[in-house]
């Protein structure tokens, strides 16, 4: 993006009389997606993009536009000052690093070394090797993106990052005449092509066609309260869900989380440490800084059950008269708003064993399915991928259709041991119409007291 530095640079030079503030992003992209349903190839698409927007704050009001056409930037400034100019507003930003840097993201592989039809043959053998005996269909996704971007800003930040990120997703889908189940399971990162061609695509394929298959012949779960052991992947699903979106600071400013006035509060137990870090570099949600020039670092959330930070944008940061979190995020065409990065559960000292021990009957829940939280009245409902019943310190009968709910604040402080084990998933999360990469995750976790939802 440096052969367009001088055209915004001008801008910037002739507007900034003009304002209170002003920042631009722009970005060159180069990406692939393939869909594949099975086995056979059904979607293809590849572009070329680039892109740029100006923000314009003046008189507490934001101006926003954004053009694909490089050559009509004196145009969309010009409607971003109309737009800031027709309003009034109370809109203040933090105070803020000058930044210069220049970042670029490790990638062995290029994407653009790689074929189409290498790609699609990697995903044909993922498809073969879920395609099991009462696996009737299989669905798969990939993506990947280079992309060059910059940002600037009036108080004299100049930041470009080149960065890659690729991710494929399988989902199997088997019945036995009669029920239907399903198995799901993705793999990503912030890397070049080694991350899909370190992994060993036969056993990701069958272990989803494995899963689909085993539901089958699981049974229906039972319904009450249960001590429970979350796997990493629903713990970290739990973690960004229940706890994560109610540390947004819009969300705190709109009176709509459960953790408004609780910050420096006890919210969760004495072993619960919750961290939001955008510089995991494995983490599918890493940025090394955010869409408004702020660098990331790690930001914990939750001190030994006390919440102690939340996560904001330069404007909600000065809201709340606290400094940004670095978590404003988007892509260049939307405005930016709060949201996670890589959000985990520290894990504890515990093997898996040693967790289910002393349970003589509970539940075993693993892997996501969704679920919905209401951050406001801070309740959460969300469907395990499968389950297990704990018997006499054991893992027995396989489970299906099983659900976990409740308050968060008191699911939180009923986590009574942690796993030292860890991972963090690859996926993407909505807020407000727009979606971003992100990682959860954790270890195993203990709950007791959890209600588990079933058709028992």
């Amino acid at each position: 993006m440096e052969e367009y530095i001088n055209l915004f640079e001008k801008v910037m030079e002739k507007t900034i009389p003009k304002v209170d503030y002003i920042d631009i992003r722009a970005g060159k992209s180069n990406s692939t997606s393939i869909l594949m349903k099975d086995g056979e190839v059904d979607e293809i698409n590849t572009g070329i993009g680039i892109s740029a927007r100006i923000r314009v704050l003046n008189n507490g009001a934001w101006g926003f536009a954004y053009t694909t056409d490089l050559s009509k930037f004196d145009e969309i400034t010009e409607t971003a000052l109309k737009l800031s100019n027709s309003l009034k507003g109370d809109v203040e930003l933090s105070e803020s690093e000058i930044i210069k840097d220049k970042i670029t993201t490790d990638m062995k592989i290029p994407f653009k070394d790689i074929s189409i039809e290498e790609k699609q043959q990697i995903m044909k053998e993922a498809s073969d090797s879920a395609t099991l005996e009462k696996v009737n269909s299989t669905t798969i996704g990939y993506g990947d993106i280079e992309s060059d971007e910059l940002f600037l800003n009036s108080e004299g930040s100049q930041i470009e990052i080149k960065t890659g990120r690729v991710r494929m997703v399988l989902n199997a889908t088997a019945t036995d005449g009669q029920i239907i189940q399903f198995g799901h399971g993705s793999i990503g990162g912030v890397k070049g092509f080694e991350i899909i061609a370190n992994q060993d695509i036969e056993e990701f394929g069958r272990n989803i066609g494995d899963k689909a298959q085993r539901l089958l012949k699981a049974e229906s779960a039972p319904s009450g309260k249960f001590k429970i052991i979350a796997d990493p992947e629903l713990t970290g699903v739990m973690v960004h869900e229940a706890l994560g979106h109610a540390t947004e600071a819009d969300l705190i400013l709109q009176n709509d989380s459960i953790l408004k006035d609780k910050l420096n509060t006890k919210i969760a137990s004495d072993i619960v440490n919750i961290y939001d870090d955008a510089t995991i570099k494995d983490g599918f949600g890493y940025y090394p800084y955010d869409a408004e020039g702020i660098k990331t670092k790690p930001n914990q959330l939750v001190k030994d059950g006390k919440l102690i930070s939340l996560l904001s944008s330069r404007e909600t940061a000065s809201k709340l008269k606290i400094t940004s979190s670095g978590n404003a995020r988007s892509i260049i065409s939307d405005a930016p708003i709060v949201r996670m990065s890589n959000t985990y559960l520290h894990p504890g000292d515990m093997t898996f064993e040693e967790l289910i021990e002393d349970i003589d009957d509970g539940i075993y829940l693993k892997g996501s399915r969704g679920g919905q939280v209401d951050t406001g009245k801070g309740i959460f409902q969300f469907n395990a991928a499968e389950g297990f019943k704990i018997e006499n310190g054991e893992l027995t009968t396989a489970l299906r259709d099983v659900s976990l709910s409740g308050n968060i604040l008191e699911t939180l402080n009923n986590i009574d041991a942690l796993g030292n084990d860890f991972k963090l998933s690859v996926g993407f999360c909505g807020k407000d119409g727009q979606t971003v990469p992100v990682g959860d995750g954790g270890p195993h976790t203990r709950i007791i007291d959890a209600m588990v939802g079933g058709s028992n």
